[in-house]
């Protein structure tokens, strides 16, 4: 089984923020393989469906939202990862979160390493007590005016960026179909070259 694990926080107040750009990615990603994320389990919003392949059959695939907050998404993760038969989280596994080092909708898909000071991916990788983890940083960006980290990334996308994001976040659940069906390296090669839409 694969799982697909989108970062954010939970609730109406931070539904359109930058901090939620992975539970973006994977709603999108969800709701292309209707994969319905209504159950609330391991303390997050999750669904599983199976997901055809290009080239015939199918995937069984996991899709999870954690409810509790960005510094706490560590804890629905190992537990889904308790509960459900994923083989090895270095392999199917992958991650989602925003990452405000990346220019606005450029994607980098990564094998592992540091949180680079995501709180989300932080608490993750301290749960599992491992590093070797896929993810897919969804760039959004530093302001151009000076502005606190935290309160950029808790605020709402402009309106322009509003604009481009369903493009920008149908590419991103694009990368994950081809992490899926044709690994990790080939999902890098082609994904992490491409450029986000938006500049300055």
């Amino acid at each position: 089984m694969k799982l697909i694990v989108g970062l954010g926080n939970p609730g109406p107040r931070y539904v359109r923020t930058r901090h939620n750009a992975g539970f973006r990615v994977a709603e999108c990603f969800a709701a292309r393989h209707a994969i319905e994320l209504a159950s609330e389990r391991f303390g997050g919003c999750f669904g599983r469906g199976r997901v055809a392949a290009p080239a015939g059959g199918t995937l069984d695939v996991g899709v999870l939202e954690p409810q509790g907050f960005m510094n706490r998404s560590g804890d629905a993760v190992a537990l889904a990862l308790s509960k459900l038969p994923v083989e090895d989280p270095a392999h199917d596994l992958i991650v989602i979160l925003d990452d405000v080092d990346l220019a606005f909708g450029r994607l980098r898909l990564r094998p592992g390493g540091g949180a680079a000071g995501h709180k989300g991916l932080e608490h993750v990788i301290e749960r599992l007590g491992r590093s070797d983890l896929p993810r897919l940083r969804f760039g959004i960006g530093r302001p151009a005016t000076p502005i606190d980290v935290v309160a950029w990334v808790l605020e709402r996308f402009s309106a322009q960026e509003e604009q481009a994001l369903p493009a920008l976040v149908a590419t991103a659940a694009d990368a994950l179909d081809a992490w899926l069906f044709e690994g990790l390296e080939a999902a890098m090669n082609r994904f992490n070259r491409m450029a986000g839409e938006l500049s300055g």
